[in-house]
Formats: C-alpha cells, sequence, structure tokens
C-alpha cells in the first residue's frame, strides 16, 4: 500500500517543474528565505492533513 502513495507524490511534485519550471525556482527562492520556524509550521500542517486525510480514505 505505501508504493502506490509514494509513487502518486512523485507524480504530484514533479509536475511543477514539469509545466512551469520558473515559477517552480521562484517558489523554491522564496522558500529560503523563510525562517526555521515558518518551515517547521508548514511542515507540520502538511503532517497534519496528510494525517487527517489518510485516516478519512483509508
Amino acid at each position: 500500500m505505501i508504493w502506490p502513495a509514494l509513487a502518486l507524490v512523485l507524480v504530484f511534485e514533479g509536475l511543477m517543474p514539469f509545466v512551469a519550471p520558473g515559477a517552480w525556482r521562484r517558489v523554491f527562492a522564496e522558500m529560503l528565505r523563510l525562517r526555521d520556524g515558518q518551515i517547521r509550521f508548514f511542515g507540520l500542517i502538511c503532517i497534519v492533513s496528510g494525517i487527517a486525510l489518510w485516516s478519512w480514505v483509508a
């Protein structure tokens, strides 16, 4: 069950650089300006959202 999920993550991660590489580069440049706390908060939101979605669909 984990391999299809990992494959889907890779597909979604590859969409932005493939479709709009300039925008993807600008997003990364903006991310480099964030403080560690802001990046950790974003990571926490992603983790909580992923767990909530997982429990909803599984």
